[in-house]
């Protein structure tokens, strides 16, 4: 493994950016200060003019292998992840089989132990009859980042309604439970109404399908339980401005035991993109009128909300054609998050430290991820280097998911990932317009100090 030397780059760390020499050995950050001298050979890069973020870490991404890999793979989605900044991710358990016991869960480690360029954890799934075999996944809770319980129906079949299930999950866990809330029975209910009215359904009835009130009544059931057992709960992909009450701000990150995490798609699109976008942004929770957005953002910057993420999900352009019925739910994302901020960093909405604060710091408190998510001595050095006055247009030649498409295809923003580090090693890079890989070192499992 090369060792590096980063000269005269500005850090943007711990809510502050500075000018610092970075020195990466075997791995890690050896040391952070001024004009570094090094006696080893290194690989030095001139920083100067550039930004230094540390990687980003995505809590939420369905990279669908095993069982859906014509959607996507380990390796292709976790590509896409680490040309975008992202050097962390935590999968989600629906995939085929389901992820709802041990043996499959650690067959997934194993695929992306020798496929993945990023680093990742996967949940273990909570389906109605799985209580103990997810409670003796437990033991194991340095090694695994959390349970995933979908409190409403998404895709597969992983629907957990049964409330002595969800009691006893609730009661005994003692990992973090990551929720997926919509009420069933609301949105079925709502199907039912508009179907009566309307048998051909539009893309902009998705929301109306699946509206604020399904989202509130199921996060504030998971809240109500959390709290009445002082479990560790994350609620996904908060899209409405009502749950925004569910959450608080007065107390720090690392003593909350109820957190929640936004997504990029909720905090760009509105319900007018249907539009433009049609089924290719339909996704659960549904993206929903612009009144949503504005608040999400609100709650994004007072705290409220915690972590920002991408709910990857993607699915063959074949799938996301209509009828209502039949167009997939999920959007590909993972290759654009960090671009996607900083593009609001240039409208003046968010800052560089909070944009690294609510994509790496955050969520490595949140999760208790070991030595990741910050720049510091002798943390991983999993670190992003950008450009933020040279742009990236979005064009179906540099997409790397394996379904081929975005929808942010045609899209410029306004900066570019320069180079991403994952453990030490520069697996991306770009320069004068040539990209380079260095897939030779795999990403690592995350380990977590619950």
């Amino acid at each position: 493994m090369q060792n590096y030397l980063l000269k005269q780059i500005s850090v943007v760390n711990e809510n502050k950016i500075s000018e610092k020499d970075i020195y990466i050995k075997n791995g890690r950050i050896e040391k952070i200060g001024n004009s570094i001298g090094v006696k080893e050979k290194v690989t030095e890069i001139n920083g100067e003019g550039k930004y230094l973020f540390p990687g980003v870490i995505d809590d939420q991404v369905h990279f669908r292998e095993p069982g859906l890999t014509q959607k996507a793979t380990i390796y292709t989605e976790s590509k896409a992840a680490v040309a975008g900044g992202v050097t962390s991710f935590m999968e989600m358990p629906n995939t085929i089989p389901n992820a709802l016991t041990g043996a499959i869960l650690e067959e997934k480690y194993e695929i992306a132990k020798h496929n993945s360029l990023a680093n990742y954890s996967f949940y273990m799934g909570v389906s109605n009859t799985n209580a103990e075999e997810v409670l003796r996944i437990n033991k194991k809770k340095r090694e695994v980042c959390g349970v995933k319980i979908f409190m409403g129906s998404s895709t597969g079949n992983m629907l957990v309604d049964s409330e002595p299930a969800l009691h006893k999950i609730f009661s005994e866990s003692e990992l973090l439970i990551a929720t997926h809330c919509e009420d069933e029975k609301i949105i079925k209910e709502n199907y039912r109404q508009i179907k009566s009215i309307k048998p051909n359904l539009s893309p902009a009835d998705h929301p109306v399908i699946r509206d604020e009130n399904a989202c509130y009544t199921s996060s504030s059931f998971a809240v109500s339980l959390a709290k009445k057992y002082n479990s560790r709960l994350h609620i996904l992909h908060i899209s409405t401005e009502k749950e925004l009450e569910l959450f608080t701000n007065t107390i720090p990150l690392t003593e909350k035991r109820i957190t929640s995490e936004v997504c990029v798609h909720h905090l760009h699109f509105t319900a007018e993109d249907y539009d433009k976008h049609g089924y290719f942004i339909k996704c659960n929770p549904a993206i929903k009128e612009a009144k949503n957005k504005e608040a999400l953002w609100k709650g994004l910057l007072d705290g409220r909300l915690d972590v920002i993420a991408t709910d990857h999900a993607p699915h063959t352009f074949e799938e996301k054609q209509g009828p209502y019925e039949h167009a997939h739910s999920g959007l590909p994302l993972v290759q654009h998050p960090l671009l996607i901020m900083l593009s609001y960093y240039k409208d003046g909405i968010i800052s560089l430290e909070k944009i690294a604060e609510k994509m790496s710091h955050a969520v490595a408190d949140c999760f208790k991820i070991k030595d990741r998510g910050y720049i510091r001595e002798g943390y991983f050095a999993d670190l992003v280097v950008v450009d933020i006055h040279k742009s990236t247009t979005v064009k179906k030649e540099n997409i790397l998911y394996k379904c081929g498409w975005s929808p942010f295809e045609g899209t410029i923003f306004p900066a570019s990932i320069l180079q991403t580090f994952v453990n030490g090693n520069s697996v991306y890079s770009q320069d004068y317009g040539n990209t380079n890989w260095d897939e030779s070192i795999k990403g690592e499992r995350l380990s977590f100090n619950h």
